[in-house]
């Protein structure tokens, strides 16, 4: 679907269909073979490898909402969610900032996707949950059950393969290293982000400590990935301090907004929600502290614009799925587990058969 329709949506160059608001409906197409160097635009990178980097961004905005999802929605609706929401909800939204729309034009900065990516992703997930409901058993009267994950040793290594990618996702989207200032800059950018991510998971585990007399791994996990998000607006300009403060306050976004999520009866799986909206959010506020003509006003309007767009389009594809096919299993194969109902497959037969 991003390759159908998403990628000219979301990068129309003089294509719009309605100028800083709807990009061009096309296909994605690639230079030709043997493309010669007096043809190649040396300003910025090819559409093959454009095309592909932002592919990923887009395929992270989906991944969120699978991970608040989990364990109780049908596949093949989520399937044409995501079908939705790559090729037509995201690349919209992101338009408006990466591929010159309103939002770039009044001067909104978020240089990696705070907002354009992670809130994104949040606010689908957001409308999904809403409307599909929590777990079986997750929520008795006021009393929220606690589910943990069943391997977190799979879940610590996850966040570090994340963690690695990051480095990717903020600094290969300085766009360019054709110069000793790039590279300087790309540089700066993988400090940050490292900076951002162990304050933030190191943030997590001592107030998990102080609050719950324990460490919590699962806190600690999504206080790096909340680090992370956090610094992603605005990697480039803060200095090392900078990006562990900002980090940090990620970090503390988990511990407090995870517990109030299930006050909420809002079930999120995985802490998806605290760690992509809502430490968007702040990593999108944070930015004019240290990047030049960038006001906090603007800031807000962005995050505002893109997550109410999202949130409405989402939860319209949702009710609509929801009505027309049905979006979450029968109650006999979510306490089956969708691993044997949806796939007719196991999860760790092993430990059954020991």
């Amino acid at each position: 679907m991003y390759w159908l329709v998403g990628f000219n949506l979301m990068y129309p160059g003089d294509a719009w269909s309605i100028s800083g608001l709807l990009g061009a409906f096309s296909p994605t197409a690639l230079e030709p073979v043997g493309l010669a160097a007096a043809d190649a635009s040396l300003d910025y990178a090819s559409v093959g490898s454009d095309f592909f980097f932002q592919l990923m961004f887009c395929a992270t905005t989906a991944s969120i909402v699978s991970g608040t999802l989990a364990e109780r929605i049908t596949l093949w609706p989520f399937l044409i969610f995501v079908a939705v929401l790559t090729g037509v909800i995201y690349p919209i939204g992101a338009s408006w900032q990466w591929g010159g729309g309103f939002l770039s034009e009044m001067g909104f900065s978020d240089f990696a996707g705070s907002t354009v990516v992670h809130a994104a992703g949040g606010f689908a997930a957001l409308a999904g949950a809403l409307i599909l409901g929590s777990r079986i058993g997750k929520y008795k009267g006021d009393k929220t059950i606690p589910m943990p994950g069943s391997n977190l040793a799979l879940a610590t290594l996850g966040t570090f393969i994340l963690w690695l990618g990051w480095f990717g996702f903020n600094g290969g989207s300085q766009l360019a290293m054709g110069t000793v200032g790039d590279i300087s800059d790309i540089s700066r950018i993988f400090a940050n982000t490292n900076m951002a991510a162990a304050s933030g998971s190191i943030t997590a585990l001592i107030l998990t400590q102080v609050m719950f007399k324990k460490p919590d791994l699962t806190m600690t996990l999504n206080g790096a990935l909340a680090g992370l998000v956090s610094i992603t607006a605005g990697p480039l300009d803060p200095t090392l301090f900078g990006a562990l403060w900002i980090g940090a306050v990620g970090g503390v976004i988990v511990v407090f907004v995870v517990p109030l999520l299930d006050k909420l009866k809002i079930d999120d799986v995985v802490g998806a929600i605290p760690v992509h909206l809502v430490a968007g959010l702040w990593g999108t506020f944070a930015v004019p502290f240290y990047t030049a003509d960038t006001s906090f006003m603007t800031q807000i309007t962005g995050f505002v614009a893109i997550g109410a767009f999202t949130f409405i389009v989402s939860g319209v594809v949702w009710l609509i799925l929801k009505s027309t096919m049905g979006i979450r299993v029968s109650e006999e194969d979510e306490i089956t587990g969708l691993d044997m109902a949806e796939l007719g497959m196991e999860a760790y037969p092993e430990f059954k058969a020991g």
